[in-house]
């Protein structure tokens, strides 16, 4: 299977299981922390930050905002199983997060009402990628950090992915690969001043170089986005 960061958007093709499935296999370990490290570095300071996490999936990110010290935290997933699933574990931690049923392009929240907006794998799977950045900087408010995370258009997984979309795969026929600078246009298209820019995963999908390259991958991320699979974004609404 290839699943990583598998979207949270893509209602019906993949549930929580997919999701702990992934999470506790070795590559998947790997992946993921990696990724998490960066977006939590691009995010900032937490504390007294009302947040939104558009694509939660299962609620790992949101709650790792809340155990971070923000003052709220509302998760959003088009995939009511995922919703099911995050309230699930929030109740286990005995954390105070909101979530709903929601998609990215239409965000039942009122202009301005958030100070952090969070989108991870999402623009990759939405049809029209800057209405849904444009949702995301109406809800910010001004100051407000919107930091995004998607799938690069060069690296050895969008390769194997585009390939299984030829095969027929079509979730992965459908998937929108972008660049940092067509990731930057989207920010900008929407008001949005672009901050920081680092990408994330630069092995291909085999675990022996996963854990070869793993210590190497922030380094490079702060260098270049060129290879790699997982691109975030940092940009503030004026």
């Amino acid at each position: 299977m290839d699943s990583h960061q598998q979207p949270a958007g893509s209602a019906g093709q993949f549930g929580p299981g997919i999701y702990a499935a992934w999470r506790e296999s070795s590559l998947g370990e790997i992946t993921e922390d990696l990724e998490r490290r960066l977006l939590l570095r691009l995010v900032g300071e937490l504390r007294g930050c009302n947040v939104l996490d558009i694509g939660c999936g299962d609620g790992t990110l949101a709650l790792a905002f809340a155990r971070g010290g923000a003052a709220s935290v509302v998760g959003c997933d088009i995939d009511p199983r995922m919703i099911s699933h995050a309230v699930g574990r929030t109740t286990q931690e005995g954390q105070a997060i909101h979530y709903t049923v929601a998609e990215a392009m239409h965000l039942p929240f009122a202009d301005h009402s958030f100070d952090l907006v969070t989108a991870v794998t999402v623009l990759a799977f939405v049809p029209d990628a800057g209405e849904a950045v444009r949702e995301m900087a109406r809800v910010l408010r001004p100051g407000g950090r919107l930091v995004i995370g998607d799938l690069g258009k060069w690296s050895f997984w969008a390769a194997r992915r585009r390939v299984r979309g030829w095969l027929g795969a079509k979730m992965w026929r459908a998937a929108t690969f972008r660049t940092a600078t067509q990731l930057r246009r989207l920010m900008r298209s929407s008001r949005l001043r672009v901050e920081h820019v680092s990408g994330a995963i630069f092995f291909p999908p085999w675990l022996p170089l996963a854990r070869l390259l793993a210590p190497w991958d922030a380094v490079l991320g702060e260098r270049t986005t060129l290879g790699a699979a997982f691109v975030a974004i940092r940009s503030r609404k004026e």
